[in-house]
């Protein structure tokens, strides 16, 4: 029996999440057609949070004696995370679904660039020209100037904004903080802030379609956070991220068998853009880690 590698495993484990996210998303698409946004985020995040804490729980991962830093760091996500569900969920009841997942194909980018300007990481010429293509790339896809350019495309930019938001505040928190403790956390908040959106609509009554749908987004989106836990925790960042991209070819598929729709070829091509100068920037990270310690392992002069 062949064994499986660590970046194999988180290779597997992150196109898992990636499949888990966006068949919840399409769930979700569904549900927000036949009751109130609010409603579908408070049912949809009352199971995951007390899915989320039960594992935590049961894993010895619920770890509440947080610094205040780290606290503070967690309310940040949790704001971001209720900003990007709001803004996400939103486009996506408006906008075709493969639309709104080709502009988060940025995030890879746009989260690069934030890491050199607030963190201080290193990122080349190369790289930083990568973005820029790939920014001209998210031009294509939401074509401003265009009739397919609406106020819900700038809700999906305001989405990559509020993830990048919330993946640099991510690896700002401290290492010991189980990340099952920062996933409940942003679970818990996205739950309360749908809580208080929900007090001001009229709910609709579920039938059994619209349940067995709600079941669906909360068993996928719980997958998808185990998954995703699990691919940053084995393998290579380098080697397991470029498999973000997997959501992609998920949502083209959903969006053509399941809705019916396809985008225009400026969409494919501005997808395909952002996604090559995004694989680009990664592997020019491998190449300058690699590089860097290369350097360290070599014997320094005098020595």
């Amino acid at each position: 029996m062949v064994q499986m590698s660590d970046n194999m495993r988180g290779a597997l484990l992150m196109a898992g999440a990636m499949a888990s996210f966006t068949v919840n998303d399409a769930f979700m698409k569904y549900l927000t057609e036949s009751m109130p946004l609010f409603q579908a985020l408070l049912l949809r995040g009352t199971g995951t949070t007390v899915m989320l804490i039960g594992l935590a729980w049961y894993l010895g991962q619920l770890y509440l004696r947080a610094s205040r830093r780290d606290w503070m760091l967690m309310l940040v996500r949790a704001v971001s995370e209720m900003g990007g569900a709001w803004f996400f969920i939103t486009a996506l009841s408006n906008m075709p679904f493969a639309n709104v997942s080709a502009i988060l194909q940025s995030l890879p980018l746009t989260v690069t660039l934030a890491g050199a300007l607030f963190l201080g990481e290193a990122v080349g010429w190369r790289r930083m020209v990568a973005i820029l293509v790939g920014f001209m790339g998210v031009l294509l896809i939401v074509q401003p100037g265009n009739d397919v350019f609406t106020i819900y495309s700038v809700y999906g930019l305001a989405t990559v904004g509020c993830v990048t938001v919330r993946d640099i505040v991510s690896r700002m928190m401290s290492r010991s903080l189980p990340s099952l403790t920062v996933a409940a956390v942003s679970a818990l908040g996205v739950t309360l802030f749908a809580a208080v959106g929900s007090a001001f609509v009229t709910w609709q009554p579920l039938d059994g379609t619209e349940l067995w749908q709600l079941g669906g987004a909360m068993v996928f989106v719980f997958g998808g956070y185990l998954c995703s836990v699990g691919a940053m925790r084995v393998g290579e960042l380098s080697f397991v991220a470029p498999f973000r991209y997997t959501s992609l070819v998920t949502a083209l598929i959903i969006g053509a068998v399941v809705f019916g729709t396809f985008p225009d070829w400026l969409t494919l091509l501005g997808a395909a853009i952002v996604v090559a100068t995004g694989l680009f920037t990664l592997y020019r990270e491998r190449v300058t880690r690699r590089a860097r310690l290369v350097a360290a392992t070599q014997p320094q002069a005098g020595t």
